[in-house]
């Protein structure tokens, strides 16, 4: 008896070292995504592993199956009909997810603001990746969704709110904190005609790991006319700050 050639179980070797290389891969991007995003979004950062690891078993199953001469054009479309139910059931947490983000830039209002939005009025006590949680008259707890404060008109109760400006940034984890923030001041002390002199710039720390620092500059102006030049003056000064910070060259 003959025994095949062993070329005839290379497709199946190849198969198997797909099949290994994409555990290990999955088991990585996992790791990684439920690490980077839990810096930032806790809530959701064990959820945004498994979906990684999913995506890569994915992608190493079709080309897995490849190997084997296995046509994957029924496994494709399988995988793109679930794509596309996942988009549609999870459509309203992503919507929420990305709002919180845009809330950031754009919404004028934080923490221990009093704000009012489609009929919701309280005092906003926490702003999670998914709804901002107020503390209403009536110490009752209310959660809107993020999506909220980007599709409706928000009103800030809270006295003279207009007058703050808020820019969220990051730096990398080896750029030295004090130095940065001196440098940060000087340069807006260029603007110190436009801002209150009686309550300089404030730069708080939101969240910090090894790779980087999130922090939030904030810093009130004189005249609320002068709200969207300031901001953007602002925005690129700390831009061009944290570019120098990088580099080396405050």
């Amino acid at each position: 008896m003959t025994l095949p050639p062993w070329t005839a179980f290379l497709p199946y070797i190849e198969f198997a070292a797909i099949l290994v290389v994409t555990w290990a891969l999955g088991r990585l991007v996992g790791l990684l995504l439920s690490r980077v995003i839990g810096q930032t979004m806790p809530q959701v950062s064990a959820a945004a592993g498994r979906l990684g690891a999913v995506t890569v078993w994915v992608i190493g199953g079709v080309l897995a199956l490849q190997e084997l001469g296995v046509s994957t054009d029924i496994v494709l479309l399988v995988v793109l009909l679930f794509g596309v139910a996942a988009v549609v059931a999870l459509r309203e947490p992503l919507q929420n997810i990305g709002a919180r983000y845009f809330s950031d830039l754009y919404t004028p209002f934080r923490l221990g603001d009093v704000v009012e939005v489609a009929g919701h009025r309280g005092k906003v006590i926490e702003i999670n990746p998914i709804t901002t949680v107020l503390l209403a008259e009536d110490d009752t707890l209310r959660s809107v969704p993020n999506s909220r404060f980007v599709q409706e008109v928000v009103t800030n109760l809270s006295p003279q709110a207009w007058r703050e400006v808020n820019v969220p940034f990051s730096v990398g984890g080896g750029v030295d904190m004090p130095r940065f923030e001196s440098a940060l001041r000087k340069s807006l002390g260029k603007l110190r005609l436009h801002l209150d002199p009686r309550f300089p710039p404030v730069l708080m720390t939101r969240a910090r790991s090894g790779q980087s620092t999130d922090l939030t500059l904030t810093v009130l102006i004189r005249r609320p006319e002068e709200r969207d030049a300031i901001t953007a003056e602002v925005g690129k000064r700390v831009a061009d700050m944290v570019a120098r910070a990088q580099a080396g060259r405050y």
